[in-house]
Protein backbone atom coordinates (compact mmCIF):
# COMPACT_ATOMS: atom_id res chain seq x y z
CA UNK A 1 0.00 0.00 0.00
CA UNK A 2 3.16 2.66 1.05
CA UNK A 3 4.63 1.70 -2.57
CA UNK A 4 1.56 2.55 -4.27
CA UNK A 5 1.08 5.48 -3.00
CA UNK A 6 4.73 6.69 -3.58
CA UNK A 7 3.84 5.84 -7.06
CA UNK A 8 0.74 7.98 -7.20
CA UNK A 9 2.82 10.96 -5.53
CA UNK A 10 5.13 9.98 -8.73
CA UNK A 11 2.74 10.20 -11.01
CA UNK A 12 1.89 13.56 -9.45
CA UNK A 13 5.19 15.04 -9.44
CA UNK A 14 5.58 14.12 -13.43
CA UNK A 15 2.24 15.85 -13.96
CA UNK A 16 1.07 12.52 -15.18
CA UNK A 17 -2.78 12.26 -15.49
CA UNK A 18 -3.69 8.36 -16.42
CA UNK A 19 -7.06 8.92 -16.91
CA UNK A 20 -6.08 10.22 -20.31
CA UNK A 21 -4.07 6.78 -21.40
CA UNK A 22 -2.42 7.84 -24.59
CA UNK A 23 -1.82 11.62 -23.66
CA UNK A 24 0.40 9.91 -20.44
CA UNK A 25 2.38 7.50 -22.21
CA UNK A 26 3.47 10.60 -24.82
CA UNK A 27 4.51 12.86 -22.06
CA UNK A 28 6.23 9.71 -20.44
CA UNK A 29 8.44 9.17 -23.80
CA UNK A 30 9.21 12.54 -24.50
CA UNK A 31 10.53 12.52 -20.15
CA UNK A 32 12.39 9.69 -21.34
CA UNK A 33 14.21 11.38 -23.96
CA UNK A 34 14.89 14.89 -21.93
CA UNK A 35 18.24 15.19 -20.03
CA UNK A 36 18.20 13.74 -17.01
CA UNK A 37 15.61 11.72 -16.94
CA UNK A 38 15.27 9.05 -14.00
CA UNK A 39 13.99 6.04 -16.16
CA UNK A 40 12.85 4.33 -12.70
CA UNK A 41 10.27 7.20 -12.43
CA UNK A 42 9.09 7.02 -15.76
CA UNK A 43 8.67 3.12 -15.49
CA UNK A 44 6.98 2.91 -11.92
CA UNK A 45 4.67 5.99 -13.36
CA UNK A 46 3.94 3.19 -16.73
CA UNK A 47 2.97 0.82 -14.52
CA UNK A 48 0.18 2.65 -13.24
CA UNK A 49 -1.42 3.80 -16.34
CA UNK A 50 -3.72 1.15 -17.30
CA UNK A 51 -2.44 1.39 -21.62
CA UNK A 52 -1.45 -1.41 -24.00
CA UNK A 53 0.98 1.27 -24.71
CA UNK A 54 2.93 2.03 -21.69
CA UNK A 55 3.34 -1.76 -21.43
CA UNK A 56 5.01 -1.42 -24.45
CA UNK A 57 7.34 1.83 -23.17
CA UNK A 58 7.78 -0.90 -20.19
CA UNK A 59 9.47 -3.20 -22.90
CA UNK A 60 11.12 -1.28 -25.01
CA UNK A 61 12.56 0.08 -21.42
CA UNK A 62 13.99 -3.43 -20.53
CA UNK A 63 15.61 -3.62 -23.63
CA UNK A 64 19.43 -3.21 -22.02
CA UNK A 65 18.07 -2.56 -18.73
CA UNK A 66 20.08 -4.13 -15.73
CA UNK A 67 19.64 -4.04 -12.09
CA UNK A 68 17.56 -2.10 -9.90
CA UNK A 69 15.84 -0.33 -13.03
CA UNK A 70 15.30 -3.69 -14.54
CA UNK A 71 13.78 -4.88 -11.43
CA UNK A 72 11.66 -1.93 -11.24
CA UNK A 73 10.18 -1.93 -15.15
CA UNK A 74 9.91 -5.65 -14.08
CA UNK A 75 7.27 -4.63 -11.23
CA UNK A 76 5.52 -2.23 -13.37
CA UNK A 77 4.61 -4.75 -16.07
CA UNK A 78 3.50 -7.40 -13.60
CA UNK A 79 0.81 -4.67 -12.26
CA UNK A 80 -0.42 -4.06 -15.66
CA UNK A 81 -0.56 -7.96 -16.51
CA UNK A 82 -2.97 -8.04 -13.24
CA UNK A 83 -5.30 -6.72 -15.10
CA UNK A 84 -4.92 -8.29 -18.20
CA UNK A 85 -2.56 -5.78 -20.25
CA UNK A 86 0.24 -6.59 -22.22
CA UNK A 87 2.65 -5.02 -24.68
CA UNK A 88 1.14 -3.98 -28.31
CA UNK A 89 4.70 -6.14 -29.57
CA UNK A 90 6.58 -8.85 -27.76
CA UNK A 91 9.99 -8.99 -30.24
CA UNK A 92 9.34 -11.40 -32.18
CA UNK A 93 12.63 -14.00 -33.18
CA UNK A 94 13.48 -13.26 -36.87
CA UNK A 95 14.93 -16.13 -38.88
CA UNK A 96 15.54 -14.71 -42.02
CA UNK A 97 17.84 -11.90 -40.46
CA UNK A 98 21.37 -13.02 -39.93
CA UNK A 99 23.15 -11.51 -36.70
CA UNK A 100 26.38 -11.56 -36.29
CA UNK A 101 27.07 -13.48 -33.04
CA UNK A 102 28.07 -11.08 -30.31
CA UNK A 103 26.54 -8.12 -32.31
CA UNK A 104 26.57 -4.72 -30.03
CA UNK A 105 23.54 -3.59 -28.97
CA UNK A 106 21.99 -1.16 -31.69
CA UNK A 107 19.03 0.75 -31.52
CA UNK A 108 16.92 2.95 -34.21
CA UNK A 109 14.59 5.52 -34.32
CA UNK A 110 11.94 6.06 -37.44
CA UNK A 111 9.66 8.79 -38.30
CA UNK A 112 6.41 8.34 -40.09
CA UNK A 113 6.32 8.18 -44.08
CA UNK A 114 5.00 11.71 -44.73
CA UNK A 115 2.90 12.46 -48.32
CA UNK A 116 5.50 12.32 -50.79
CA UNK A 117 7.02 8.87 -49.36
CA UNK A 118 10.03 10.33 -47.02
CA UNK A 119 10.59 8.98 -44.21
CA UNK A 120 13.74 9.85 -41.53
CA UNK A 121 15.84 6.55 -40.59
CA UNK A 122 18.38 6.49 -37.24
CA UNK A 123 20.95 3.58 -36.62
CA UNK A 124 23.01 3.87 -33.66
CA UNK A 125 25.74 1.75 -32.06
CA UNK A 126 27.29 2.63 -28.72
CA UNK A 127 31.19 3.48 -29.38
CA UNK A 128 34.10 1.74 -26.69
CA UNK A 129 35.64 5.25 -26.72
CA UNK A 130 32.03 6.63 -25.30
CA UNK A 131 28.67 8.24 -27.14
CA UNK A 132 27.51 6.73 -30.18
CA UNK A 133 27.84 6.06 -34.05
CA UNK A 134 24.74 7.55 -35.72
CA UNK A 135 23.74 6.40 -39.37
CA UNK A 136 21.42 8.86 -40.69
CA UNK A 137 19.43 8.08 -43.87
CA UNK A 138 16.36 10.06 -45.41
CA UNK A 139 14.85 7.33 -47.57
CA UNK A 140 11.99 8.29 -50.53
CA UNK A 141 9.43 5.87 -52.39
CA UNK A 142 10.25 7.69 -55.51
CA UNK A 143 13.74 7.90 -55.31
CA UNK A 144 15.23 5.20 -53.06
CA UNK A 145 17.85 6.13 -50.36
CA UNK A 146 18.42 10.27 -50.68
CA UNK A 147 20.96 10.41 -48.48
CA UNK A 148 23.30 8.93 -45.46
CA UNK A 149 25.64 9.94 -43.60
CA UNK A 150 27.67 8.78 -40.34
CA UNK A 151 28.32 10.74 -37.44
CA UNK A 152 29.99 10.35 -33.55
CA UNK A 153 27.51 12.37 -31.34
CA UNK A 154 26.82 11.84 -27.17
CA UNK A 155 23.59 10.82 -26.13
CA UNK A 156 22.94 14.04 -24.99
CA UNK A 157 23.99 15.80 -28.57
CA UNK A 158 21.44 12.71 -29.52
CA UNK A 159 18.35 13.49 -27.39
CA UNK A 160 19.15 17.17 -28.14
CA UNK A 161 18.88 16.73 -32.20
CA UNK A 162 16.15 14.17 -32.02
CA UNK A 163 13.97 17.30 -29.63
CA UNK A 164 14.95 19.48 -32.09
CA UNK A 165 13.47 17.46 -35.33
CA UNK A 166 10.33 16.67 -33.48
CA UNK A 167 9.95 20.71 -32.75
CA UNK A 168 10.66 21.56 -36.09
CA UNK A 169 8.50 18.81 -37.96
CA UNK A 170 5.85 18.33 -35.91
CA UNK A 171 6.27 14.94 -35.85
CA UNK A 172 7.81 12.18 -33.18
CA UNK A 173 10.22 9.72 -33.67
CA UNK A 174 9.39 6.26 -32.72
CA UNK A 175 11.54 3.69 -31.03
CA UNK A 176 11.87 0.58 -33.40
CA UNK A 177 13.59 -2.66 -34.23
CA UNK A 178 16.88 -2.43 -35.65
CA UNK A 179 16.41 -4.92 -38.07
CA UNK A 180 13.23 -3.18 -39.12
CA UNK A 181 15.40 0.06 -39.39
CA UNK A 182 18.08 -1.40 -41.41
CA UNK A 183 15.91 -2.99 -43.81
CA UNK A 184 13.93 -0.19 -44.89
CA UNK A 185 17.31 1.82 -45.16
CA UNK A 186 18.43 -1.33 -47.54
CA UNK A 187 15.58 -1.92 -49.40
CA UNK A 188 15.95 2.26 -50.08
CA UNK A 189 19.45 1.63 -51.46
CA UNK A 190 18.61 -1.09 -53.64
CA UNK A 191 15.68 1.18 -55.52
CA UNK A 192 17.61 4.46 -56.09
CA UNK A 193 18.81 4.93 -59.37
CA UNK A 194 22.61 4.70 -60.94
CA UNK A 195 22.48 8.24 -61.67
CA UNK A 196 21.58 8.85 -57.91
CA UNK A 197 24.41 6.48 -56.50
CA UNK A 198 26.79 9.03 -56.47
CA UNK A 199 25.40 10.54 -53.63
CA UNK A 200 25.12 7.58 -51.06
CA UNK A 201 27.63 5.06 -52.67
CA UNK A 202 29.25 4.47 -49.47
CA UNK A 203 26.31 3.67 -47.98
CA UNK A 204 26.99 0.33 -47.35
CA UNK A 205 30.31 1.18 -46.02
CA UNK A 206 28.79 3.23 -43.27
CA UNK A 207 26.42 0.46 -42.30
CA UNK A 208 29.19 -1.70 -41.47
CA UNK A 209 29.97 0.49 -39.16
CA UNK A 210 27.03 -0.12 -37.22
CA UNK A 211 26.34 -3.56 -38.48
CA UNK A 212 28.41 -6.67 -39.59
CA UNK A 213 26.09 -8.54 -41.22
CA UNK A 214 25.01 -8.67 -44.43
CA UNK A 215 21.98 -6.80 -45.75
CA UNK A 216 18.87 -8.89 -45.75
CA UNK A 217 17.13 -9.49 -49.05
CA UNK A 218 14.51 -9.83 -47.31
CA UNK A 219 12.05 -9.64 -44.14
CA UNK A 220 9.21 -10.68 -42.85
CA UNK A 221 7.24 -7.50 -41.39
CA UNK A 222 6.61 -8.02 -37.59
CA UNK A 223 2.94 -6.22 -38.03
CA UNK A 224 1.85 -9.23 -39.50
CA UNK A 225 2.68 -11.39 -36.68
CA UNK A 226 1.82 -8.56 -33.82
CA UNK A 227 -1.91 -7.90 -35.48
CA UNK A 228 -2.43 -11.85 -37.07
CA UNK A 229 -5.85 -11.74 -35.15
CA UNK A 230 -7.36 -8.34 -36.45
CA UNK A 231 -6.08 -8.74 -40.23
CA UNK A 232 -9.30 -10.29 -41.38
CA UNK A 233 -11.23 -7.11 -40.16
CA UNK A 234 -11.96 -4.49 -42.78
CA UNK A 235 -9.68 -1.36 -42.33
CA UNK A 236 -11.86 1.40 -41.67
CA UNK A 237 -11.54 4.69 -43.86
CA UNK A 238 -11.34 6.32 -40.25
CA UNK A 239 -7.46 5.37 -40.88
CA UNK A 240 -7.31 8.01 -42.93
CA UNK A 241 -8.10 10.94 -40.27
CA UNK A 242 -5.14 9.94 -38.53
CA UNK A 243 -2.65 12.94 -38.64
CA UNK A 244 0.44 10.94 -40.47
CA UNK A 245 -2.00 10.27 -43.31
CA UNK A 246 -3.12 13.84 -43.93
CA UNK A 247 -0.75 14.30 -46.64
CA UNK A 248 -1.24 10.98 -48.51
CA UNK A 249 -2.38 12.17 -51.68
CA UNK A 250 -2.31 10.69 -54.87
CA UNK A 251 -0.28 12.88 -57.26
CA UNK A 252 -2.26 15.09 -59.93
CA UNK A 253 -0.65 14.34 -62.49
CA UNK A 254 -2.01 10.47 -61.60
CA UNK A 255 -5.03 11.49 -61.21
CA UNK A 256 -5.95 13.57 -64.78
CA UNK A 257 -7.16 11.10 -66.93
CA UNK A 258 -9.74 10.14 -64.23
CA UNK A 259 -10.73 13.29 -63.54
CA UNK A 260 -11.10 14.55 -67.24
CA UNK A 261 -13.39 11.43 -67.50
CA UNK A 262 -15.37 12.31 -64.65
CA UNK A 263 -15.54 16.25 -65.97
CA UNK A 264 -17.17 14.84 -69.06
CA UNK A 265 -19.42 12.68 -67.52
CA UNK A 266 -20.72 15.78 -65.48
CA UNK A 267 -21.05 17.95 -68.38
CA UNK A 268 -22.18 15.74 -70.81
CA UNK A 269 -25.26 17.38 -72.70
CA UNK A 270 -26.59 14.04 -72.52
CA UNK A 271 -29.47 14.40 -69.82
CA UNK A 272 -28.40 11.71 -66.91
CA UNK A 273 -30.23 11.88 -63.63
CA UNK A 274 -27.63 11.88 -60.65
CA UNK A 275 -28.04 7.80 -59.67
CA UNK A 276 -26.74 7.81 -63.91
CA UNK A 277 -23.91 10.49 -62.91
CA UNK A 278 -23.24 8.67 -59.93
CA UNK A 279 -23.34 5.08 -60.81
CA UNK A 280 -20.40 6.13 -64.10
CA UNK A 281 -18.08 8.54 -61.11
CA UNK A 282 -18.06 4.91 -59.16
CA UNK A 283 -16.89 3.11 -62.25
CA UNK A 284 -13.96 5.61 -62.89
CA UNK A 285 -13.13 5.66 -59.08
CA UNK A 286 -13.27 1.51 -59.31
CA UNK A 287 -10.62 1.72 -62.64
CA UNK A 288 -9.01 4.32 -60.90
CA UNK A 289 -7.97 1.68 -57.16
CA UNK A 290 -6.99 -0.95 -60.20
CA UNK A 291 -4.68 0.86 -62.26
CA UNK A 292 -3.30 3.28 -59.55
CA UNK A 293 -2.99 0.29 -56.85
CA UNK A 294 -1.04 -2.21 -59.09
CA UNK A 295 2.54 -3.19 -59.80
CA UNK A 296 4.81 -1.50 -58.31
CA UNK A 297 2.66 1.07 -56.74
CA UNK A 298 1.04 -1.65 -55.09
CA UNK A 299 4.09 -2.82 -53.72
CA UNK A 300 5.28 0.66 -52.28
CA UNK A 301 1.97 1.37 -51.44
CA UNK A 302 1.91 -2.22 -48.88
CA UNK A 303 4.94 -1.16 -47.97
CA UNK A 304 3.62 2.29 -46.17
CA UNK A 305 0.47 0.79 -44.78
CA UNK A 306 3.06 -1.97 -43.32
CA UNK A 307 5.45 0.66 -41.83
CA UNK A 308 2.73 3.26 -40.70
CA UNK A 309 0.83 0.13 -38.80
CA UNK A 310 4.36 -0.45 -36.94
CA UNK A 311 5.00 3.53 -36.41
CA UNK A 312 1.50 3.78 -34.67
CA UNK A 313 1.23 0.77 -32.86
CA UNK A 314 4.92 2.49 -31.41
CA UNK A 315 2.69 5.16 -30.23
CA UNK A 316 -0.22 3.01 -28.67
CA UNK A 317 -3.05 3.84 -31.53
CA UNK A 318 -3.89 0.30 -31.52
CA UNK A 319 -7.01 0.61 -33.62
CA UNK A 320 -5.45 2.75 -36.58
CA UNK A 321 -2.51 0.31 -36.72
CA UNK A 322 -4.99 -2.72 -36.71
CA UNK A 323 -6.32 -0.71 -39.48
CA UNK A 324 -3.22 -0.64 -41.26
CA UNK A 325 -2.01 -3.76 -41.01
CA UNK A 326 -5.56 -5.07 -42.07
CA UNK A 327 -4.81 -2.74 -45.51
CA UNK A 328 -1.59 -4.02 -46.17
CA UNK A 329 -2.78 -7.34 -45.69
CA UNK A 330 -5.55 -7.03 -48.63
CA UNK A 331 -2.72 -5.96 -50.78
CA UNK A 332 -0.38 -8.66 -49.83
CA UNK A 333 -3.15 -11.42 -50.67
CA UNK A 334 -3.67 -9.74 -54.22
CA UNK A 335 -7.51 -8.84 -52.45
CA UNK A 336 -9.65 -6.61 -55.15
CA UNK A 337 -8.60 -3.32 -53.71
CA UNK A 338 -11.94 -2.02 -55.37
CA UNK A 339 -14.11 -3.66 -52.40
CA UNK A 340 -12.10 -2.45 -49.57
CA UNK A 341 -13.83 0.94 -48.45
CA UNK A 342 -10.27 2.42 -47.03
CA UNK A 343 -9.07 2.07 -50.77
CA UNK A 344 -11.96 3.75 -52.15
CA UNK A 345 -12.00 6.43 -49.57
CA UNK A 346 -8.51 7.20 -50.44
CA UNK A 347 -8.55 7.31 -53.91
CA UNK A 348 -11.82 9.63 -53.85
CA UNK A 349 -10.42 11.93 -51.49
CA UNK A 350 -7.40 12.58 -53.09
CA UNK A 351 -9.74 12.69 -56.61
CA UNK A 352 -11.66 15.21 -54.77
CA UNK A 353 -8.77 17.04 -53.11
CA UNK A 354 -6.72 17.91 -56.54
CA UNK A 355 -10.22 18.93 -58.24
CA UNK A 356 -11.13 21.60 -55.72
CA UNK A 357 -7.29 22.73 -56.10
CA UNK A 358 -8.33 23.04 -59.82
CA UNK A 359 -11.56 24.54 -59.31
CA UNK A 360 -10.44 27.38 -57.15
CA UNK A 361 -7.96 28.05 -59.89
CA UNK A 362 -10.41 28.29 -62.47
CA UNK A 363 -12.69 30.74 -60.42
CA UNK A 364 -9.71 32.86 -59.88
CA UNK A 365 -9.12 32.73 -64.41
CA UNK A 366 -11.58 34.57 -66.48
CA UNK A 367 -12.93 31.65 -68.33
CA UNK A 368 -12.69 31.52 -71.75
CA UNK A 369 -14.26 28.26 -73.32
CA UNK A 370 -18.01 27.01 -72.39
CA UNK A 371 -18.28 23.36 -71.67
CA UNK A 372 -21.05 21.57 -74.51
CA UNK A 373 -23.28 21.86 -71.54
CA UNK A 374 -22.94 24.98 -70.54
CA UNK A 375 -23.35 26.35 -74.33
CA UNK A 376 -26.44 24.83 -74.65
CA UNK A 377 -27.82 26.17 -71.50
CA UNK A 378 -26.91 29.44 -72.75
CA UNK A 379 -27.85 29.14 -76.00
CA UNK A 380 -31.35 28.29 -74.25
CA UNK A 381 -31.26 31.44 -72.01
CA UNK A 382 -30.65 33.48 -74.97
CA UNK A 383 -33.58 31.84 -77.01
CA UNK A 384 -35.81 32.87 -74.43
CA UNK A 385 -35.03 36.10 -73.92
CA UNK A 386 -35.66 36.67 -77.51
CA UNK A 387 -38.95 35.61 -76.98
CA UNK A 388 -40.06 37.48 -74.40
CA UNK A 389 -39.12 40.75 -76.41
Amino acid sequence: MPKDKGTAEGLKELAIDPSEPDQAVEKLRLLRSSEGADDSKIAAAAGQIASPGAAQLLAEMETGASGALRREIRRALFKLRQHGIEPILAPAPQPDIAVAAGEPLVSALISPVDGEGARLIWLSKARAQGGLSRLQGLTSESEGLVGANLTHVSRRELREERREIERRSSIKLVEADYRLADFMLCEAYRRTSETRLGRVGNFLALRAEILAAAPAADYHHPIYSEFAATLSQEPSPELLKEPELGGWIIPGSDLKPYLDEIAEIRQSPLVLNQYQQEERVNAVVARAIDQLLAGERALLMRRRLEDTAYYLARGGRTNAAQWAASAAARIRDGEALGRVSFFVQYVMRSLGLVLSEQQAQTEQQPRLIMTPAEAMRAQAAARARRQRR
